[in-house]
């Protein structure tokens, strides 16, 4: 099975442009291929982590991957799944924000020895003479092509800025710069990117003639990376200060039911062949798969150690009610009033609810509880001592854990 097919067999391919063509130079590695990545926040997270395991495994194969880093795009933002326009962030901060993908991402990419390059597209996009961009590019997209494009389509109706209107043009503009200066002939995308890949494509072979060599892809990327990168409680990252290990494996271990096996398949590095052996599991045999993931993808993230330590603390907790590498949260003398901190409080300190409106319906509801007793009093008061020596652990539902201490 070369690396096309198993891409296939994984899922992971939605649609392409040039099927053959692709399959030919992915398998005797000799894509040079690239997938961007906007800096809107100072770290990676899991719905980028499906990109960052695609990238590792082309370049398993003998391909050479582009991280493309958005420092230009970043200014403008991409409208596609979007109901509003993004805040503008500040050039320091979009400069940041670069460098900390540039270290994480190091984690899954061998840059060494030119196996990989790290551009960003700031480089060119920039710099850029208004006039003269119109003129070079702007003959080559239609207005009506554009407007039907999904991504804008369905933001007509709320409202599309003339801002994020350029951004077809300028993800269109980077795939041909990096074609010319790196010999990119390949680009790999999400299946909400397809409007976008597509005009990047376009523009090369109405620039460089038809038979130029640029290709597109996209896989099942953004559509269930979105889904997987935020949980109630907000975005998983992969900055451990961000988001723990332990809460990282807890995030994988809770999967639902009918999405683990496709996210082994998607996102671990475990062979076909194994996977396979696993589609008739059911019952209590999806918990081990589900032990299988969250450990496979902790090891990729943090390393087999972490990976470990994740995987015991996640046992004891459910044995014994008690995990050594639980997240915890650690109250001050500032928390607490006349000695005592309230239910609801506790809970929006811990982090467990963003609210106490959601602190209330979680107790209301019965899905709160401290050393194993439920709480069901929303005026509960827990006294400063209560948090000496181990402190306790306070739980929201069946799966959502803090560790509290002073």
């Amino acid at each position: 099975m070369g690396i096309y097919e198993e891409l296939q067999a994984r899922g992971l391919i939605a649609q392409v442009t040039d099927e053959e063509e692709i399959r030919e130079l992915i398998n005797n590695g000799k894509a040079t291929f690239y997938i961007g990545f906007d800096p809107t926040a100072d770290s990676l997270h899991v719905g980028h982590f499906m990109a960052l395991c695609l990238m590792k495994r082309l370049q398993d194969a003998g391909n050479k991957p582009i991280a493309l880093i958005g420092g230009g795009t970043g200014y403008i933002g991409d409208p596609s799944g979007r109901s509003d326009m993004r805040s503008m962030m500040t050039p320091e901060i979009i400069e940041h924000n670069c460098e900390c993908f540039k270290k994480q991402m190091s984690r899954f990419i061998d840059f060494s020895e030119g196996k990989a390059l790290m551009v960003n597209n700031a480089d060119w996009l920039l710099d850029l003479n208004y006039v003269e961009m119109l003129r070079e590019i702007g003959p080559h997209f239609s207005v009506n092509r554009m407007l039907a494009a999904e991504c804008y389509k369905q933001r007509m109706e709320k409202g599309l800025s003339f801002l994020e209107f350029n951004y077809m043009i300028m993800q269109s503009y980077d795939f041909y710069m990096l074609f010319q200066k790196y010999g990119c002939n390949m680009q790999f995308g999400g299946d909400d990117q397809w409007s976008n890949m597509l005009g990047g494509t376009e523009l090369i072979r109405r620039k460089l003639g038809k038979n130029a060599c640029a290709m597109t892809i996209t896989l099942l990327l953004n559509s269930e990376g979105k889904k997987m990168g935020k949980t109630q409680s907000g975005a998983v990252w992969l900055d451990p200060d961000k988001t723990s290990p332990f809460e990282f494996y807890q995030y994988w271990r809770n999967v639902g039911d009918a999405d683990v096996l496709k996210c082994i398949r998607m996102l671990t590095f475990l062979p076909v062949e194994e996977i396979d052996k696993m589609d008739g599991w059911e019952g209590a045999q999806l918990n081990t798969a589900k032990e299988i993931l969250a450990y496979e993808l902790t090891k990729l993230v943090h390393g087999e150690e972490e990976a470990e330590k994740a995987q015991e603390s996640a046992r004891a907790l459910f044995s014994q009610g008690a995990a050594a590498d639980m997240p915890t949260a650690e109250l001050t003398a500032d928390d607490l009033t006349d000695g005592g901190i309230d239910i609801l409080t506790l809970l929006v300190k811990s982090g467990l609810v963003p609210s106490k409106a959601e602190a209330r319906r979680a107790v209301q509801q019965g899905g709160v509880a401290a050393d194993g007793e439920k709480v069901t009093d929303i005026h509960h008061i827990f006294e400063a001592g209560t948090f000496a020596g181990e402190g306790i652990v306070l739980k929201k539902g069946k799966k959502n854990f803090r560790k509290i201490v002073m």
